[in-house]
């Protein structure tokens, strides 16, 4: 390595570098910055284009590289401003929405129900199959006491709804929990099958998984809103 060229070369950057104003990085005692900026970034270049040999000017290309270099970072640093104030607003959306849902009910996989505002209770039966007898029983779910059997007959595969709207008094303002239990019988025999059931959505928070909506219900604590298969407005 020639060390006059190297020390040369040095000198030269030292004093471009004072005369844009910058300090040395080997000496500066004062903050750095970590980004270089527009403004820093053109004095950058018009003074580059200023102290240029007339008789070896900078190729054309090698300018309009570093310029496009310019803007690709700082267009990336621009699309980083958007994407993040975007997650803010999808977030704020998000939390929005879980609030949005207090009051109303969803349908859940479970057995225990309460009476909606209405005084009834709903549900849904996802059948596999055919069923030549299908049968819904309704129960007390602390006493285990028999409130109402309802023969629904033949019902074909697929999602079967069912509600109960003539409960007793006692149970009508929600304040008791009713079991729910299905059976079915594909022509093998009768055989329980697990019903979802609407409840009435009661908190919501935004405690599940990486972030997610947490809906909280009477008598199934804690739901993901991804467990939910219907909304009921």
């Amino acid at each position: 390595m020639d060390i006059n060229n190297n020390a040369a070369s040095i000198k030269a950057q030292n004093a471009l570098l004072d005369k844009l104003g910058i300090s040395n990085a080997s000496t500066a005692k004062a903050e750095t910055k970590d980004e270089l900026g527009q403004d820093e970034f053109l004095k950058l270049m018009t003074t580059q284009l200023q102290n240029q040999d007339p008789f070896a000017p900078m190729d054309n290309g090698d300018f309009i590289a570093q310029m496009a270099q310019f803007s690709s970072v700082s267009g990336i640093n621009q699309l980083n401003d958007t994407i993040g104030a975007m997650a803010g607003q999808i977030e704020q959306f998000r939390i929005a929405t879980a609030s949005s849902m207090m009051g109303h009910s969803v349908l859940v996989p479970g057995d225990t129900a309460r009476a909606d505002e209405n005084g009834e209770i709903h549900g849904v039966m996802d059948l596999d199959g055919t069923s030549i007898a299908t049968q819904v029983t309704y129960s007390d779910a602390e006493t285990g006491a028999m409130l109402k059997t309802v023969d629904m007959g033949a019902q074909a595969s697929g999602l079967v709804g069912f509600a109960w709207t003539d409960l007793p008094d006692a149970y009508k303002d929600g304040s008791k929990a009713v079991k729910v239990e299905v059976s079915v019988n594909k022509g093998e025999g009768p055989e329980n099958l697990q019903p979802s059931i609407f409840s009435q959505v009661i908190g919501a928070s935004m405690d599940g998984p990486d972030g997610g909506v947490m809906y909280e219900l009477p008598d199934n604590g804690q739901v993901s809103a991804e467990e939910v298969l219907r909304f009921r407005i």
